[in-house]
């Protein structure tokens, strides 16, 4: 049986004007995971990218209560472990965290990266010293298969969980051997 919940969010297409949503998204509290904040020539250089995705996709995360921003998802290719998968990550503005918006936005991720074919693997790398993006991951309904060594920003490499969905069956689960 599907999940008959409403949708907490829906996904709006990143457009030139969501910049301001990248530098909210930039405080030390946002990216005390990932590195740490961005100059402002990097942030301008990731929304140029964001803007221009012509596969995969950014978006901003915006609640189905009130329409107001609630932080950023996108999905995009990368090569992993010999092939190409679609690789997802996330973002939630402070003070809407806790109230499983990144989850919903994630099982919507997944609907859209699903649509969008091409590739049968969708991953996300969230720090192992990441519980709330670790959770994520498992209230979304991926499926963990343990610690990586994984680059990210470049030149930085961090100990994260590399956790994924199967696109074509709809399940993180590993299909049995044939």
């Amino acid at each position: 049986m599907g999940d008959l919940r409403a949708a907490q969010v829906e996904l709006v297409a990143w457009a030139e004007a969501d910049f301001w949503l990248l530098e909210r998204a930039n405080a030390a509290e946002m990216t005390e995971h990932l590195g740490g904040p961005e100059s402002a020539e990097q942030l301008a250089a990731r929304h140029r990218r964001y803007v221009a995705m012509q596969v995969g996709g950014m978006f901003r995360v915006v609640s189905a209560d009130g329409g107001e921003t609630v932080g950023s998802i996108g999905y995009w290719e990368r090569e992993w472990r010999g092939g190409t998968v679609w690789e997802t990550g996330w973002g939630v503005l402070p003070e809407f965290q806790g109230r499983g918006l990144a989850a919903e936005a994630a099982r919507e991720v997944i609907a859209v990266a699903r649509a969008d074919g091409g590739h049968r693997w969708l991953h996300a790398f969230p720090g192992a010293d990441h519980p709330a993006s670790n959770a994520v991951c498992r209230k979304a309904g991926f499926e963990p298969l343990g610690l990586v060594d994984f680059e990210y920003p470049k030149g930085h490499i961090m100990t994260s969980n590399d956790w994924r969905v199967d696109l074509a069956t709809g399940s993180g689960a590993i299909p049995a051997a044939r």
